[in-house]
């Protein structure tokens, strides 16, 4: 600002000295000079930094300890402001390596980076303008490289993946200290040469029909274990039914000679209640003859005819019947 107010000093004093000459003080066109130099002062004042853009102020082309927003500034006539992109640019590259395996590998990288505002003034000072052919290019080519010499070409197809991510991570750390910030990566492409790739063709060919096989094979020997699972299954189950048929005879045989013992003992008592029913009806039946029943049979027997012998005894005379005519 001291710039500003001597300038304008200058200016205000040049204008009045202009306007005196012999015949004294008054205006003349010599004096509108004054007024154009103001206006050319005034001009190298002012400055604007774009919207997107860091401005890096310089005093002589020392670059001063601090940075200026988008917007209007007013600064000194000998200052200048560099003004740098702070958005997120990309960065595309095509590169060769070789694998571990020494097979040259085509890559196609890209990143997307801005630098960081605050510190755009250090990154002006140390590295340039030029920032990305000066440090980022070489960098990014020699952290692919290396990453990639790590694998060999048959990893690099598996693991992409694996293989950006460790490229991210080296390169936000060795970006990062020339205050550049590695907003992503991505590895768009890799490619192999002819020969790598028909032999890469051929393996693939033949572990799907060896995969093929195996998978036949294995079909083969689950449809086998299921048969004599199966097969296992059925005698445990035909073992099983006999087991229990055999049970079942066993138990009908049981039962069979139980009821054939019970139909046995109750002949057995049968036979002996009808035993003891004829003894109770013989001895019914020896006790209820008496001697005048004999003799009631005996006279039904008779036939009318006289005994031809009596026997005399002790108890009385008893008539023979049926004796002769």
């Amino acid at each position: 600002m001291f710039w500003i107010f001597a300038s304008l000093i200058a200016v205000v004093v040049l204008f009045v000295a202009l306007g005196y000459s012999k015949k004294g003080w008054k205006m003349n066109p010599k004096q509108w000079l004054a007024l154009f130099g103001l206006l050319i002062i005034l001009g190298g004042t002012v400055a604007t930094v774009p919207t997107g853009h860091t401005g890096i102020l310089t005093t002589f082309g020392k670059v001063e300890d601090k940075t200026l927003e988008a917007g209007m500034h007013m600064k000194s006539p000998f200052q200048e402001i560099v003004c740098m992109d702070n958005r997120t640019q990309v960065a595309h590259l095509e590169l060769s390596a070789f694998s571990s395996d020494i097979q040259e590998v085509l890559v196609s990288y890209s990143m997307n980076y801005q630098i960081e505002k605050a510190n755009a003034q250090k990154i002006y000072k140390e590295i340039g303008v030029d920032y990305y052919n000066t440090v980022m290019a070489p960098r990014i080519q020699e952290v692919v490289k290396s990453v990639i010499a790590k694998y060999t070409a048959e990893d690099l197809i598996e693991s992409r993946e694996a293989l950006s991510v460790q490229i991210t991570d080296e390169l936000i750390e060795q970006l990062g200290a020339y205050n550049i910030v590695v907003v992503s990566t991505a590895v768009e492409d890799i490619d192999f040469s002819d020969s790598f790739t028909a032999s890469v063709e051929d393996k693939v060919v033949a572990e799907q029909a060896l995969l093929k096989a195996q998978t036949e094979q294995a079909q083969k020997t689950m449809e086998q274990e299921k048969a004599a699972e199966r097969e296992k299954i059925q005698a445990a189950a035909d073992a099983e039914v006999k087991k229990t048929q055999a049970a079942a005879d066993a138990e009908v045989a049981k039962i069979k000679a139980a009821a054939e013992a019970e139909a046995q003992k109750l002949a057995a008592d049968a036979a002996k209640y009808a035993g003891e029913k004829e003894a109770e009806a013989n001895k019914a039946l020896a006790e209820s003859i008496t001697e005048a029943l004999i003799k009631y049979y005996e006279a039904l027997g008779w036939d009318g005819k006289l005994p031809d012998t009596v026997v005399s005894g002790t108890e009385g005379i008893l008539p023979i019947l049926g004796g002769g005519n």
